[in-house]
């Protein structure tokens, strides 16, 4: 099938070896086009590049490189978006180094939704697993999208609440696009590809190195207006996220916990180095006001009526899921949407065995 020509352009350009992203902007700043660059004299390539990367542009790209690509754009989920296009994330053009072109599967109108990136610990507990999913969630439902870099443990349970929202979710991933990392996460990866958007830098057949996911993390933090660390130990990848954040300008927020968990260590290093701490959804919506155009602040939803009739059949003792359905007549779907508002708001208090209680 036929091919736009500008795309088979920016794809040799940024399948050549040893140029990189830094070097293919010097090259666009001074010929325009990667069609100009390719067609450029090697003498003039030269004053800017290295010979052996001048070289390797004279040579070209062959058509057997580029098929790949060219196939895997057939499907109509599959998009190649470059600097030069309108889609292309407008807040990664103020980071230090953009990428050349990203390769995304999903979701086009994602690319420039506001989002917040929430990002932790692989080895997550299972009330940090709880809090990504249940801040996700709230922060989607009030039109936030979720970014996070599809990881075991904290950048999942992100996505999954995110899913749950209108705002969705976002994967930066660390693989091309044609493989899943890590293998466990394929069914995530198949829900945020027809519901979300899934994004890399990184071409076709990129296998996972270790080196590709703090790379990655720049994205993830740089397509953000603020980044959520919901655990982390003092050696977590997490906190690269929580740097390049600070770095790129964009706000830093992490959730405590006990003293005595390594796995809030890190979100305690951060608040002492001036990240926001929060307790709820609310609190992120509060410090990014000003940056958010319009939001729906978790404590004055529509619902809150019924909440509070809620909070009634509740009660102060501990009660089961299936007590409060007789209770209200509400569906087990309708209480968990209640029941979590409620949690997030700090008016409940989920306990063991699928208990909960009323704390405020």
């Amino acid at each position: 099938m036929p091919y736009d020509p500008a795309v088979k352009a920016w794809l040799a350009l940024s399948l050549i070896r040893g140029l990189g992203d830094e070097g293919a902007r010097h090259l666009l700043q001074e010929f325009g086009s990667p069609e100009a660059i390719l067609a450029a004299p090697l003498r003039s390539l030269k004053t800017i590049v290295k010979a052996e990367v001048a070289c390797a542009i004279g040579q070209g790209i062959s058509e057997e490189v580029l098929a790949p690509a060219l196939d895997w754009l057939a499907d109509s989920q599959n998009h190649i978006i470059t600097l030069g296009d309108p889609d292309y994330p407008q807040l990664l053009l103020n980071i230090s180094d953009p990428p050349l072109l990203l390769y995304v599967k999903g979701r086009l109108d994602l690319l420039n939704a506001r989002a917040l990136a929430i990002v932790g610990s692989r080895h997550a507990t299972p009330q940090g697993i709880s809090n990504a999913e249940n801040f996700a969630s709230a922060l989607s439902h009030a039109g936030m999208s979720i970014i996070s870099g599809m990881a075991h443990g904290i950048d999942a349970a992100a996505h999954r609440g995110g899913l749950l929202g209108q705002g969705s979710s976002i994967a930066v991933v660390g693989t091309g696009l044609d493989k899943v990392y890590p293998a466990a996460n394929r069914e995530l990866a198949h829900q945020l590809a027809s519901q979300g958007v899934l994004i890399s830098e990184f071409p076709l057949g990129t296998p996972p190195l270790g080196s590709n996911f703090p790379r990655r993390n720049r994205l993830i933090s740089g397509m953000s207006v603020g980044c959520l660390v919901v655990e982390a130990s003092l050696q977590s990848g997490s906190l690269i996220t929580a740097r390049l954040a600070m770095e790129q300008g964009r706000e830093v927020f992490a959730i405590p916990g006990s003293i005595h968990s390594p796995q809030s260590r890190g979100c305690h290093k951060l608040i002492k180095q001036g990240a926001k701490l929060v307790e709820a959804a609310q609190d992120i919506f509060d410090e990014l006001s000003g940056l958010l155009a319009a939001e729906t602040p978790v404590d004055q939803k529509p619902a809150d009526a019924q909440n509070r009739g809620l909070l009634d059949q509740l009660g102060f003792d501990p009660v089961s899921m299936d007590a409060l359905c007789l209770r209200s007549g509400l569906t087990v779907s309708q209480l968990s949407a209640m029941l979590l508002t409620l949690e997030l708001e700090g008016r409940i208090a989920a306990l063991p065995g699928g208990l909960f209680q009323r704390i405020h």
